[in-house]
């Protein structure tokens, strides 16, 4: 029975690439216990399985900023070989071809930590959106509070003071 495996490790291992959340093949190969070049032969035996939006060869420039921000890919800037990105579908449709019971419990921890990272990108979305419309209120009441004490000064009969809004005087 496969050990679980913290969604945190997982999510450390995708990166974005392409615009695409992906995992690399040699990270999966790690998580399915096996080796790299035995995930990529179950690939290229059902490559009908994995259209371009399931999966992807690296260029060499994508494959040296991911070894650049990663260190246990380090041995990657010396291989031959460009590395395979798998998006969420890709890694789904590797536990129809690496059909072990590590590989579906592996590939289930994968499912969930996509997931997990999807809904704490839309979360900071949404904070990020009730941030701006707060700024927005509290702009305007700025300019309100602003108005207030203007029309105190006119009251007390005082000279008028210029107004600032954003740091610009008026």
């Amino acid at each position: 029975m496969a050990k679980a495996i913290a969604v945190e490790i997982i999510a450390a291992k995708i990166f974005e690439i392409r615009g695409k959340k992906v995992m690399l093949d040699r990270d999966l190969a790690q998580l399915y216990g096996v080796a790299t070049k035995t995930l990529n032969q179950a690939v290229k035996r059902n490559i009908h399985r994995f259209p371009d939006d399931f999966m992807f060869k690296l260029t060499n420039g994508e494959r040296n900023k991911v070894v650049t921000i990663c260190d246990h890919l380090k041995a990657l800037r010396f291989s031959y070989q460009l590395p395979y990105a798998f998006t969420e579908q890709g890694v789904a449709m590797l536990s129809s071809v690496l059909n072990s019971e590590r590989a579906i419990k592996v590939n289930i921890q994968i499912m969930r930590a996509f997931v997990k990272l999807r809904y704490v990108f839309f979360s900071h979305k949404a904070i990020e959106w009730k941030l701006r419309e707060l700024e927005k209120r509290l702009e305007a009441h700025d300019v309100e509070i602003g108005d207030i004490f203007e029309a105190i000064r006119l009251l007390m009969g005082l000279p008028q003071a210029k107004k600032v809004i954003k740091g610009f005087a008026r």
